[in-house]
């Protein structure tokens, strides 16, 4: 059987299945266990009322329980035991964890989390906010919206295929079909190279220092102002972004000196993903380009829910598209990048397709998820493998309750 009709068919039963049991629980629940009629008809109808929602929520409940609570506390187990030889595990208590801390490894691929957490979120959201503005204003905009998403519908594995093509490198003695390679060998050290490979992203980098000191003082003015009330759980994102912005700043301007004196290997193709640090960005390109259409959807929906009253009366003042931008329409919304932001930095935590299909952890490119996978199965040390696992649920927790805290106070 072709895949395809695997697929197909799984579809149907899976579908089927669900119309099957909500149409047939709901005829047993009113016909059989509580019918409608006779005597205690009315106690009966209040009755199924109360069973109703929870027989809507038991397949949820089950596959919650089978499938999160279960491995959660399996997995919790078997971090705190020891596979031994013939089968069979014996206790350990915290040793794994201590084992785990030791390996340099394990802090390379927690290094390498923190850079992801601190550069994907704040790029995926800056640039789908920037589109979601963007798009609104221009005739064409549905278009440049639906191409911005379309990576969206891509799965990880086939976007690392897809941009490992763009950094492939060929021997210098052939043609490169990487287009970054291509690119870089367009230029020979003339001045046009030093225009375009110098000047240029010095300005670029520059600018976008301006940018996100711009907005990391959007982000913590209010905090420094006793008469503007904060809301009490955006302070740790405002935060947040503020040390981001400095880390940002820091390494755009040390990245413009490092550039001017930097004797770029002119005609030499370059294998990108095994340069030390700057790797770590390559692969985060390809999450910033997914992501990014996620976070123009949403904030784009909630700027056409800002009140036009407050836009006309911005202008009546006198106020710049800059100034209704960040103090007018971004304040209003501040709700829903925190939404998007946090949504973006569990999917940041988890990150592990990408690493695997582009760098599989080499040349300091590992991460959290990565290094589970390699200790599960391949060094098949299924203690510190557990062990890194509870370590991802634990930074991903926190931040998974802070998201639904903020998403049902927006809705409340």
């Amino acid at each position: 059987m072709s895949p395809a009709l695997q697929g197909l068919i799984t579809i149907i039963i899976g579908v089927g299945g669900c119309v099957g049991y909500f149409y047939f629980s709901n005829l047993f629940l009113d016909k059989v266990l509580f019918p409608a009629s006779g005597p205690n008809a009315g106690r009966n109808i209040n009755r199924a009322g109360m069973i109703r929602p929870w027989l809507f929520l038991a397949p949820a409940l089950i596959a919650l329980t089978v499938y999160l609570a279960y491995p959660v506390v399996e997995t919790l187990r078997l971090s705190l035991t020891q596979r031994v030889p013939g089968g069979g595990y014996v206790w350990v208590g915290f040793d794994n964890y201590r084992k785990m801390s030791g390996e340099p490894k394990f802090w390379e691929a927690l290094r390498n989390n923190m850079l992801w957490l601190i550069v994907v979120p704040a790029m995926s959201t800056a640039f789908g906010l920037l589109a979601a503005q963007l798009s609104d204003r221009i005739r064409w905009g549905n278009l440049a919206k639906s191409l911005i998403f379309m990576p969206m519908a891509i799965s990880f594995v086939g976007a690392a295929v897809i941009w490992k093509l763009v950094y492939d490198t060929r021997p210098v003695d052939q043609e490169q079909i990487g287009v970054l390679n291509a690119v870089w060998l367009a230029f020979e050290g003339g001045p046009m190279s030093v225009l375009f490979l110098k000047i240029v992203p010095s300005l670029g980098l520059i600018a976008f220092a301006a940018a996100v000191g711009l907005i990391a003082w959007v982000f913590v003015r209010p905090m420094l102002k006793a008469r503007d009330q904060v809301g009490g759980g955006t302070i740790p994102l405002r935060l947040l972004v503020a040390v981001a912005a400095l880390w940002l700043i820091y390494m755009s301007l040390r990245s413009v000196i490092g550039l001017a004196g930097a004797d770029l290997p002119y005609g030499v193709p370059q294998t990108w993903l095994t340069i030390p640090f700057w790797n770590s960005f390559f692969l985060m390109i390809v999450l910033v380009w997914i992501q990014t259409g996620f976070a123009m959807v949403i904030l784009s929906a909630a700027l056409r829910g800002v009140p036009e009253d407050t836009i006309e009366a911005a202008i009546v003042d006198g106020a710049n598209p800059f100034q209704i931008f960040f103090k007018i329409k971004v304040p209003q919304i501040m709700g829903t990048i925190v939404v998007v932001w946090t949504t973006i930095t569990i999917v940041v935590l988890k990150v592990f397709d990408i690493v695997f299909a582009m760098s599989n952890g080499q040349w300091e490119t590992q991460v959290l998820a990565n290094y589970m996978y390699d200790k599960l199965f391949r060094a098949n040390d299924w203690g510190v493998g557990s062990a890194s696992a509870m370590v991802i649920m634990l930074l991903v927790t926190p931040i998974l309750i802070w998201n639904v805290y903020n998403a049902r106070k927006e809705m409340r």
